[in-house]
């Protein structure tokens, strides 16, 4: 199958059932629902409505979307939405990117433990931001900020790390004044950097003391203790990664940036190339070859291996705030930063349009409604498609 219009979807609805059936055993529910979700997204299976352009009289058949977030075809009102609520949060202040990684060895413990880990990701890299920035010899302020995980390289890899979006200072011990980083500089990510692997290996320590973790296949002696401190050794000598890149150029940029990381699935549709032969073919960057644009090629069920070990498990925040921008006190801490930093109040936020199709405008500019054909009407919608009922298996209670 040419390009032109190739989606996931396309992959998992010819490729899925054979991957089932060799490999449905060892799927979490979760990876189970998103595969499912993709496939039904935007088909009869979920039903859907006819409009009618009221002037030309040009017709569509629009089928429900499955608002799964791992589904490439799904973030987008979601994203606008995200980024309309961040709007009134943004301070007149330089923002940061800053990226938390793990070394190999820990990637290999996360994948077969995520909740543990990530959970142990996000408390260790969020600690070693507020603390260092806490400190007077660095900032001396309470900080901010936004967390966002992703787990994939651009070749579908297991690949965990956090980007984190951090206003350029923060409030005074005392409340009364806000101190400002130094320009263009944050904090020195050395020190970060070494708090960082500090931190995560003694919380990832204590989970396994406390038997939280689990290991399988070639990995399952290191349920015992002299295996896995071996283990880590390499981890506790060696230099974690932690990137703070330059501060935006304004609010504006903050957000188209940090917009690209948040709703995020493991590969968008755009990326694919091919699906020929059983095999899926997909562009990407090879960040240790300067960044040059290459193609991949992959069995089709690897392809969808790979971007199931994407697919977090059930109820797992990916976004997560911290500092004054934590959600309990949120509105009161960014009320007192903007009185701080002579900002104007915040203004009150308007409740938002009921139908979809309104808000997706208001959020995007880009109107759902008008004719795709004259461009001029109107669509109204003047059927209904129901999803077809499935029957259920009646127990039997002999």
């Amino acid at each position: 199958m040419a390009r032109g219009g190739l989606e996931v979807a396309d992959v998992f609805r010819h490729f899925g059932p054979a991957f089932r059936d060799q490999h449905g055993a060892s799927l979490s529910s979760a990876q189970r629902h998103a595969m499912t979700a993709i496939e039904r997204c935007r088909t009869a299976a979920l039903g859907g409505h006819v409009e009618q352009c009221g002037d030309c009289g040009h017709q569509r058949v629009s089928f429900n979307s499955c608002r799964n977030r791992n589904c490439p075809k799904c973030q987008g009102l979601a994203r606008a939405q995200w980024l309309e609520d961040r709007q009134a949060e943004l301070l007149d202040v330089p923002y940061f990117h800053v990226v938390f990684t793990v070394p190999a060895q820990i990637e290999v413990i996360a994948f077969q433990n995520q909740t543990v880990v990530y959970d142990i990701l996000f408390r260790a890299a969020s600690e070693t931001l507020r603390t260092i920035a806490a400190d007077s010899e660095h900032l001396g302020a309470e900080i901010g900020f936004l967390a966002v995980l992703h787990t994939w390289g651009q070749s579908l890899t297991h690949h965990p790390h956090l980007h984190f979006l951090v206003p350029g200072g923060g409030i005074a011990p005392d409340g009364k004044s806000w101190i400002a980083c130094r320009p263009r500089f944050f904090l020195p990510v050395e020190v970060l950097s070494r708090m960082f692997r500090g931190l995560f290996l003694r919380y990832l320590e204590k989970a396994f003391a406390a038997g939280a973790l689990n290991f399988f296949s070639e990995h399952h002696h290191l349920h015992e203790p002299a295996a896995f401190r071996r283990y880590l050794t390499p981890a506790w000598k060696a230099e974690w990664v932690v990137y703070a890149k330059a501060p935006f150029a304004g609010p504006a940029q903050v957000l188209d940036y940090v917009g690209r990381y948040t709703h995020r699935v493991a590969i968008s549709n755009d990326r694919l190339v091919s699906m020929d032969d059983g095999k899926v073919c997909f562009r990407w960057k090879d960040y240790r070859d300067d960044n040059r644009r290459k193609t991949m090629t992959l069995d089709a069920g690897e392809f969808i291996r790979r971007f199931l070990i994407h697919v977090l498990p059930d109820g797992f925040h990916r976004i997560r705030y911290f500092g004054f921008l934590g959600n309990c006190h949120r509105a009161q801490k960014l009320a007192r930063c903007r009185e701080l930093l002579g900002m104007a109040p915040a203004a009150p936020a308007a409740d938002p349009p009921a139908d979809y199709r309104d808000r997706f405008e208001a959020l995007t500019g880009q109107s759902l409604r008008e004719c795709p054909h004259c461009h001029t009407g109107i669509m109204v919608v003047t059927d209904c498609i129901a999803p077809p009922k499935v029957c259920q298996p009646v127990p039997d209670t002999s």
